[in-house]
């Protein structure tokens, strides 16, 4: 028998804090082809998978740390990408056209990091829900992420339409807005909607950075 309550609260961790991670690997897509997703989702599954073997062990990893490091990681990468960014606006202006370059070094450490970020924040309220009810627990599990994938397959498409050097800059701004949200969440508590603000500013920084003269 399922627990509606149980079954509805895992589902929305999952949507909530998965989505996150999706929307980076859409974003890494644009630059690094199908691999994105693939690193992102092993972020996800060992984390996971461990929070389903160990249950409450998982709340004694330091999250603190995990926030930190990851926060670090994306804010390196987040401002190679945006270098990258102006680098591919200058190309377009002498050649005329849209370059292909290579992804940047770093893909794998990116999405992992931001997979297993996110997957840590939903697993903090799961292990919560598992002693109460663990067949709900993961059938709402399993139910997020199936939304969270059909919906991140139907956006795939949209992605290659985009100017590389546009989906730098909005690369380079999701990863800036997330490092700033997680070293601010390492001390103090915040919204998720922070991030919409937050993504707006550091993409028009970006973007002028990268089209400056």
């Amino acid at each position: 028998m399922i627990d509606p309550a149980i079954f509805l609260a895992a589902m929305g961790i999952t949507l909530l804090e998965i989505s996150e991670a999706a929307a980076v690997a859409l974003a890494l897509y644009g630059e690094g082809g199908s691999k994105a997703f693939l690193y992102v989702a092993l972020g996800i599954a060992v984390v996971l998978v461990i929070t389903f073997i160990v249950g409450k062990e998982i709340a004694l990893l330091p999250i603190l740390l995990i926030r930190l490091v990851a926060g670090f990681l994306l804010l390196y990468f987040g401002l190679r990408l945006a270098r990258s960014a102006r680098r591919a606006v200058i190309r377009s202006r002498k050649k005329g056209g849209n370059e292909e370059e290579k992804m940047e070094k770093g893909l794998f450490y990116t999405g992992f990091s931001v997979g297993a970020v996110e997957a840590f924040e939903a697993a903090i309220v799961i292990v919560a829900l598992i002693p109460i009810d663990y067949n709900s627990t993961f059938l709402g599990l399993v139910a997020g992420l199936i939304i969270v994938v059909i919906g991140t397959a139907l956006l795939k498409s949209q992605v290659r339409k985009i100017k590389q050097a546009n989906m730098k800059v909005a690369v380079s701004a999701l990863l800036l807005s997330f490092s700033s949200f997680w070293f601010v969440e390492a001390f103090y508590n915040i919204s998720d909607l922070i991030l919409i603000p937050l993504f707006t500013i550091f993409f028009a920084a970006v973007y002028f950075f990268a089209h400056r003269k």
